[in-house]
């Protein structure tokens, strides 16, 4: 698993020649961004998951800005980013969605809205017929039915994956140094037994 989340990590050359990530060159020269310390892979993790929960598309030029800003390891905080994909993307923001509904304390929509909204989603002749400007007017009136609860429980869920990676991350890590301790202090007292 660790040399498949390797391959997903980008290299500091893809990094400094992306396009999206061009105008962070100068930032970029920091070693801490590229060192693997435990406190710069927690945070980049937990920035990148946090970013991929929150923004739907687009998260990774947002994301590795503030992994500048705060230090963290910033191909770490890209490849975290991909947390949302194309397989996740719709459980995640439905679910996102349920729970802005609860914390916002909505009903549950009936038939008839359920019905009314997946026709709205379709686009109709008449929608297809009419300008930019008013299709754009459209989708931001069909985004509001939806929005506000989507907006929290994915401020909610985005917040609560960031700080929980963390947390874990910073942990795991603690335990590994211990064990391999543990290990050399073994093998130091007994060196003829195996690890």
């Amino acid at each position: 698993m660790l040399d498949r989340f390797k391959r997903l990590i980008p290299s500091r050359n893809a990094i400094e020649k992306n396009r999206w990530l061009r105008w962070l060159g100068p930032w970029l020269k920091d070693h801490r961004l590229w060192h693997m310390s435990r406190k710069g892979i927690a945070l980049g993790m937990a920035i990148g998951v946090f970013f991929g929960f929150l923004i739907p598309f687009g998260q990774i030029p947002p994301a590795a800005a503030v992994a500048v800003l705060m230090r963290a390891n910033v191909p770490i905080t890209i490849a975290s980013t991909l947390v949302t994909n194309p397989v996740t993307f719709g459980p995640v923001y439905y679910g996102a969605y349920r729970l802005g509904r609860f914390v916002l304390l909505e009903p549950e929509p009936t038939a008839e809205e359920l019905e009314s909204l997946m026709a709205q989603s379709t686009p109709s002749p008449e929608v297809e017929a009419l300008g930019f400007i008013d299709r754009m007017q459209n989708a931001w009136q069909r985004l509001g039915q939806v929005g506000k609860p989507l907006f929290v429980g994915l401020g909610i869920v985005a917040t609560l994956s960031g700080l929980l990676t963390y947390a874990l991350v910073h942990w795991m890590w603690l335990i590994r140094v211990r064990v391999a301790r543990w290990r050399r202090i073994r093998k130091m007292r007994n060196p003829d037994t195996p690890l």
